[in-house]
């Protein structure tokens, strides 16, 4: 199965795979989302290592079980040949109603279809008061008038 666009990335193909994963990540579809990876992706998200499509759909079914009405942002850092780096920040809120901002780096290596077979991500968290949000479209997608993450100053 290829995932276009492609290696080796541009700007502008890595743009587009920054977007696709940025849409995907943001319809909180665990299935959906591991789909752009290989069946033997590597993770490592925080301090957690993580293995495979099964893996990752268990990790993401916990983290947005978790991560409470999740949108995130992501934007393109640098690229070359089969790889692409990538800053992003995301909000959520927990169960008592505590939000959060979380700001991340993530590195990614693709394989010649397209898939990620190596994904390495580096988050903070931030509490941060209903006031303080930035990102305040409805749940899924973000509208492409919706600023990035340069636009909000982050």
């Amino acid at each position: 199965m290829e995932r276009p666009p492609l290696p080796p990335f541009d700007r502008e193909t890595a743009a587009q795979k920054v977007r696709m994963a940025e849409d995907a990540w943001n319809s909180r579809d665990p299935e959906r989302v591991a789909l752009a990876y290989t069946e033997d992706s590597a993770w490592r998200n925080r301090a957690e290592f993580i293995h495979g499509r099964e893996g990752i759909q268990a990790f993401l079914r916990r983290k947005w079980a978790r991560e409470l009405d999740y949108r995130l942002i992501k934007e393109l850092w640098a690229c070359g040949d089969n790889l692409i780096a990538v800053r992003f920040a995301y909000e959520w809120h927990d169960d008592s109603g505590q939000w959060f901002r979380s700001y991340g780096n993530e590195n990614w290596e693709f394989s010649a279809d397209g898939l990620m077979q190596r994904r390495i991500a580096s988050i903070n968290d931030l509490a941060i008061t209903a006031e303080d949000r930035k990102f305040h479209w409805p749940l899924g997608q973000r509208p492409d008038e919706h600023p990035g993450l340069s636009d909000l100053g982050l």
